[in-house]
């Protein structure tokens, strides 16, 4: 019993070490990118998983290539039997606004919740560009927050091109909200391009409070120093991904989606960031319109991922995204 209890606390006083001695080690966790779940799917044929869905890899900058499905909204699918990929790009300049799904930390594009969402903002009429980061999936390179805002900037930005004028929206997931804002940021300041509406599903303020939160940080909080080493280690992978200082400065229209039950990424951040939000656009006649949040009881069960289950997300995204046309 003394000899599991010395090995015990040992192993608890030598993670912290670890980490100092390899900080690229908290990257991997952040990103959680090499647990490639669900396994043994091949992302190169989303008809296996999704309906009307293509599978194309887009060269986000030299040497990394993501890659990306596009699922088509309801009013083109009885048109997609037996089309590929150029006719699918083409189809983007239907009319119907496109939407940009980033997802969180772990696992691909074709994770149960991501999928769900997916098929129900199809059905909504709405095109649909799910992708994996670079080193998720079977995207190529390694992950970093600049990378994964340049490939979310990318594919924006392609996507624009090619929807012949409609909208085009940036849904972030938990890790992906950070990355929202930051390509959002990014199109605004280097081609004054404002991103034209944000969704915000379980996000975070920064990526500093986030891993603060986490429940392996608890378990090492009573050792001294941990939470410096841990500020420390993420300057040193770069990661920074501060979504309460990028709201600050951004001027696109903003819906926060937060469970209060959510165990990962605790409510009061989403709060923050809808109240820094609404401030930075107070000055307009609109910004209640412009920023709004939605709020999901504890008692729904949602938690982190399963906010597509809401019966009236659709309803009250068409709501809001009509708010802005108005």
């Amino acid at each position: 019993m003394k000899r599991a209890v010395i090995f015990l606390i040992t192993v608890y006083v030598s993670v912290p070490i670890i980490i100092y001695l390899f900080p690229w080690i908290l990257g991997h966790v952040v990103y959680s990118h090499l647990l490639k779940v669900p396994f043994f799917v091949d992302l190169s044929r989303p008809d296996k998983i999704l309906n009307h869905t293509t599978n194309l890899y887009l060269p986000t900058e030299e040497g990394v290539s993501v890659g990306v499905w596009h699922t088509l909204p309801v009013s083109q699918w009885e048109h997609s039997a037996g089309k590929g990929s150029e006719w699918y790009q083409e189809a983007l300049a239907d009319g119907r606004p496109v939407i940009v799904y980033l997802h969180g930390n772990t696992g691909t594009r074709a994770i149960h919740h991501r999928v769900e969402l997916v098929k129900i903002l199809s059905a909504a009429g709405y095109h649909v560009l799910s992708f994996d980061y670079r080193g998720f999936g079977d995207s190529s390179g390694e992950p970093s927050e600049a990378g994964l805002t340049t490939d979310a900037l990318y594919l924006y930005r392609w996507a624009k091109q090619h929807s012949g004028g409609s909208h085009v929206y940036l849904w972030g997931h938990s890790l992906g909200t950070g990355v929202a804002t930051n390509a959002a940021l990014r199109s605004q300041q280097e081609g004054g391009s404002v991103v034209d509406a944000l969704i915000l599903e379980a996000p975070y303020t920064s990526i500093r409070k986030a891993t603060e939160c986490h429940v392996l940080a608890k378990m090492f909080s009573l050792l001294p120093g941990v939470k410096n080493l841990l500020t420390e280690t993420l300057e040193k992978n770069k990661l920074v991904l501060a979504s309460d200082e990028n709201l600050k400065r951004l001027e696109s229209p903003l819906l926060v989606l937060h469970a209060e039950d959510d165990n990962i990424l605790p409510y009061h951040m989403g709060q923050e960031l809808y109240q820094i939000a609404l401030g930075a656009q107070k000055g307009r006649p609109d910004a209640e319109a412009r920023v709004q949040m939605v709020s999901y009881r504890a008692a729904l069960g949602y938690g982190h991922d399963n906010i597509y289950l809401d019966p009236d997300l659709v309803q009250l995204l068409g709501d809001f995204l009509k708010g802005l046309e108005t």
